[in-house]
């Protein structure tokens, strides 16, 4: 699978198209060489030929056809191997001189060139041979071939054409390997990008994509995203001081205006204004939660991790939420199910713990219908701890499971209900502290409405063995040396 992944890559592709353009001029120098050598053997073939033709004419011309008979038989007589192929006949091909005895078959060409092969059919003694020649007619009716044996000529072809072949092979291959190479080297470098890039989208601002000192293009664009990412994180965290500035010095005068409030409602009589009162102090409430939630977020995200980390046991943690709101649950007659297993130990603080427990319970039991079904569940798997929790209320689309996060976002249809888009950004920044990660799934996929399970993954502790404490036996006593006998036992 790897490899697939590695081919589809756009290195790979643009090395594959170079190393196409590459074979193809190869080739194309391979093949104008070929050309040219090959070429240039005919030709010269043809111009051997055409000078033993000439010189025949001319003994024709001064020695007649006894003459041109009698120089025939002495060059062939003169070469034993038979590199220049002979035939004089009649106009009948009754043989006159010549190294073959018949007119060989094969494709001739207007000017009177043949290609054949010597064989027994031609009267050829020898091992079969292909042979190149002209045939022209004599004054007097006489026919004359003159060639030359091109076996040798065609193996060196072959030997090229082989050479060629494996030429493109080897040049295909090498291509292809340094290919695959580079591509790998180019890829190993965009993974690192591609990995440090989902490590800061999953929250850990403070990375930043590696360098090799070489400043080439990767080290420009890594520098670049540094600085990117750098004055991003400047802004988020310029962004994040106001508001938690703001939240941190109007706490102090709405706690004040919430007491004024209080002391108001305890001092009127008249049942008008005592309501009204009542409202406006449910509604500081309200500002002073958002506020503390906000707070609290801030330090978090600041401090990165808890100063109070120790060994929790998650399902007994868990249990006693449950006892809290397990009757909440009842009032809206709601079926309120638990599987807590034992041996769930994880390394964390126990309040942030509790706290974010107690908020995705009470989100469960708040957007869950009147009858519906809220369940509570701690197990292991592998070598982490799940905390999960699941209803069937109205559910969370798709498209917003990845933005419920963020501070102060509501889903659409959670608007007209009591919140402040709080409790989940304080459920993600608990769980960050932990190392843990949340998954958002829908709990009834096939059915309207979805419901939601929300489940928090966290590093599981070993379990720690009681231990044993060994009862150490007294030590023996030594025998007596005047009797031999052992002491009482006292």
């Amino acid at each position: 699978m790897k490899l697939l992944s590695q081919l589809r890559t756009s290195s790979f592709q643009l090395a594959l198209l170079y190393m196409v353009v590459f074979a193809t001029s190869v080739f194309l120098l391979l093949a104008f060489i070929y050309w040219r050598t090959a070429g240039f053997m005919t030709a010269q073939t043809d111009e051997t030929i055409e000078a033993e033709i000439a010189g025949l004419a001319e003994q024709y011309r001064g020695r007649g056809v006894n003459g041109l008979i009698t120089i025939i038989r002495e060059r062939v007589a003169r070469d034993p191997n038979a590199k220049t192929i002979y035939l004089l006949t009649t106009e009948d091909f009754l043989k006159l001189a010549g190294n073959i005895e018949t007119w060989p078959e094969g494709s001739r060409t207007e000017s009177g060139w043949i290609n054949f092969t010597l064989s027994s059919d031609v009267g050829w003694s020898g091992p079969e041979r292909l042979a190149r020649a002209r045939i022209f007619e004599v004054q007097g009716g006489l026919r004359l071939l003159v060639g030359r044996d091109v076996d040798e000529l065609t193996s060196l072809k072959r030997v090229i054409e082989t050479a060629i072949n494996w030429g493109m092979g080897i040049t295909l291959a090498l291509a292809l390997l340094g290919g695959f190479l580079m591509s790998r080297s180019t890829t190993r470098r965009i993974e690192i990008i591609n990995n440090t890039s989902r490590r800061i989208m999953n929250g850990h601002l403070s990375l930043r994509i590696p360098t090799r000192g070489t400043e080439d293009d990767f080290d420009q664009l890594a520098e670049n995203l540094n600085q990117m990412l750098d004055r991003i994180v400047y802004l988020m965290e310029g962004i994040r001081h106001v508001s938690d500035s703001i939240a941190h010095d109007l706490r102090t005068p709405l706690t004040r205006l919430r007491n004024q409030l209080e002391n108001t409602l305890m001092s009127v009589d008249n049942d008008a204004a005592r309501e009204h009162a009542g409202r406006a102090v449910a509604e500081a409430d309200q500002l002073l939660a958002t506020f503390n939630a906000l707070l609290r977020i801030a330090r978090l995200e600041t401090k990165g991790s808890s100063a109070d980390m120790k060994r929790v046991a998650l399902d007994e943690l868990v249990s006693d939420a449950c006892e809290l709101y397990e009757a909440v649950s009842e009032d809206k007659e709601q079926t309120f199910e638990q599987s807590l297993a034992a041996g769930a130990v994880i390394e964390g603080d126990r309040d942030l713990l509790f706290q974010m427990i107690s908020n995705l319970i009470d989100n469960a039991i708040k957007y869950t219908p009147e009858q519906g079904t809220v369940g509570v569940a701690v197990r292991k798997e592998g070598d982490e701890v799940v905390f999960e929790v699941r209803d069937s209320g109205i559910g969370i689309p798709d498209d917003e499971k990845d933005q419920v996060f963020q501070r102060f976002y509501r889903v659409g249809k959670s608007r007209s209900l009591p919140g402040n888009g709080l409790g989940l950004s304080l459920v993600s920044a608990v769980a960050e502290v932990h190392n843990g990660r949340i998954i958002l799934s829908d709990t009834y996929p096939e059915h309207q409405p979805p419901g939601l399970t929300i489940a928090v993954h966290m590093p599981a502790l070993p379990l720690v063995p009681k231990r044993i404490r060994a009862t150490q036996a007294e030590p023996a006593q030594p025998e007596s040396a005047d009797t031999g006998t052992k002491p009482a036992d006292l």
